[in-house]
């Protein structure tokens, strides 16, 4: 399979009959000033910078381009779909993106971006009430569309003053408002997680046992490799490749226990660098393994 070619920046180039440098950018022409000057050479170098720093587009927020909301919410989809993103794979906040993007759309899409304000966010805040979300997930979604007004501000589409009005939106309190309380999610009764114990694999069984008694995610232990396990103490350290809070900074490292060792030694046979539970590496009866 041929590699895709990247995509080449619009060109520098001489518009003959005024003597400047133009660049055309999204079927615009820009004039940069006279050809060839140090002037028109950061011209170009600032209106390139701008233009990727936008997703290969550049909308800016003037008396003669008034954006709507629509195109505010594809702009910052083309953002998100590339920020939004960990280890080549789409993360899932885009999803939720998507979400208050859909209902923001269909409320305010033809609005003059530079008009939606604080009011409008509370309509949109109601209209997830009123299909049932939970406080928490309201809260969630309108956070989310002020992010997208905030990127937007930040890039120049929508005056500052949009931002700076919706940031007076305060989330919804808890017993001071209609929407429904998320429901608790409660630890899963023992004996319906071992139920399933007759009904999955060696390498599934070994990875339940674990987040039972580490309170790993499911996607830390599936990543587990002996590489990333220290084992020099009497309690092991496990420190996961990729995490959840890698982006904030925040190192990850679980305790092993002795319980959670003995779960584990059994997979050791596999390569440094392997995962220690992949089903290609291990095989057997699930009675094989287990006490």
């Amino acid at each position: 399979m041929s590699e895709e070619t990247p995509q080449r920046n619009p060109s520098y180039r001489l518009h003959r009959p005024s003597g400047q440098a133009v660049v055309t950018v999204n079927g615009r022409d820009h004039y940069l000033g006279r050809h060839g000057t140090a002037a028109s050479r950061q011209a170009y170098d600032r209106l390139i910078g701008e233009w990727l720093a936008q997703g290969r587009q550049l909308i800016k927020f003037d008396a003669r381009n008034v954006l709507t909301v629509t195109e505010v919410i594809a702009a910052y989809w083309r953002h998100a779909k590339e920020f939004y993103r960990k280890v080549g794979r789409p993360t899932g906040e885009l999803g939720k993106v998507r979400f208050a993007q859909r209902l923001l759309r269909r409320l305010y899409g033809r609005t003059k971006a530079s008009e939606f304000g604080p009011l409008a966010l509370k309509t949109v805040r109601q209209a997830f009430v009123d299909a049932g979300n939970s406080r928490r997930t309201v809260n969630d979604q309108i956070g989310r569309i002020k992010r997208m007004f905030r990127w937007a501000t930040e890039n120049e589409l929508v005056p500052p003053s949009v931002f700076h009005g919706l940031q007076a939106v305060s989330g919804l309190r808890r017993g001071r408002s209609v929407a429904r309380e998320p429901i608790a999610v409660k630890p899963v009764p023992d004996a319906h997680v071992e139920a399933v114990r007759s009904q999955v694999s060696v390498q599934v069984w070994a990875m339940v046992q674990l987040q039972q008694l580490t309170g790993m995610r499911p996607g830390e232990v599936a990543m587990m490799r002996r590489c990333d396990l220290d084992m020099a103490g009497d309690v092991w350290l496990y420190r996961p490749a990729s995490h959840k809070t890698e982006h904030f900074g925040h190192e990850r490292a679980v305790d092993i226990g002795p319980k959670a060792q003995a779960v584990i030694r059994p997979f050791l046979r596999a390569e440094f660098t392997g995962y220690l539970f992949s089903p290609a590496a291990v095989g057997g009866r699930i009675s094989a393994w287990l006490p």
